[in-house]
């Protein structure tokens, strides 16, 4: 899920920034030191969207940087279990399926991808053997968040499914739904 969260931090202003205008010499600031950060309790910071306050700047002796107290808001991704979330698949590998989800990428194992014995391609495709659904590179799918592991903070792990209904490449997802009409109609005439 996407949260703008209101922030308050000390942030150092190098020397180079300071021949800019206050505001916009601690947004750069701002936007070097927290964008792409990712931390469990504020998940993936996309961006600062504005500066807030800005505090009475300190210098201290040798350093030659200002230090202000600032307030500012920024744009993050916070993925929450059972969340549905919408993307691409940007890699198929044998063992699953990589759906980008703007900010990072969700993994999707094999047996998550569909209910159906699947077979992995070399044009890096898997399709199910019954089902006959396939799934490629640039798919647009629906997935439900069902592991989150923060071991490597550098770089979390989401686990996805697309194993329920409703769920899986939006292509599927229509199809099942054009089917499903007709069966919904014949039982409202009966």
């Amino acid at each position: 899920m996407f949260y703008e969260i209101q922030a308050k931090t000390h942030i150092r202003v190098p020397p180079a920034l300071l021949k800019l205008q206050t505001k916009e010499a601690v947004l750069q600031q701002l936007i070097d030191t927290f964008e792409g950060y990712i931390t469990q309790e504020i998940g993936f910071v996309v961006s600062i969207t504005q500066v807030d306050k800005i505090g009475e700047g300190t210098i201290i002796a040798g350093d030659g940087a200002a230090y202000f107290d600032t307030e500012f808001k920024m744009l993050t991704f916070i993925p929450e279990m059972q969340e549905l979330v919408v993307g691409k698949i940007s890699d198929i590998t044998n063992f699953g399926a990589f759906l980008s989800l703007g900010v990072t990428d969700g993994m999707i194992h094999v047996s998550q991808t569909m209910d159906d014995f699947i077979s992995f391609s070399k044009a890096k495709t898997l399709a199910g053997k019954d089902s006959k659904k396939v799934l490629k590179v640039g798919d647009k799918c629906r997935a439900r968040i069902i592991a989150i592991s923060y071991k490597d903070i550098s770089s979390p792990k989401i686990g996805l499914t697309m194993r329920q209904p409703q769920l899986g490449a939006l292509r599927w997802v229509e199809e099942d739904q054009k089917k499903e009409k007709p069966k919904k109609e014949k039982k409202e005439k009966a």
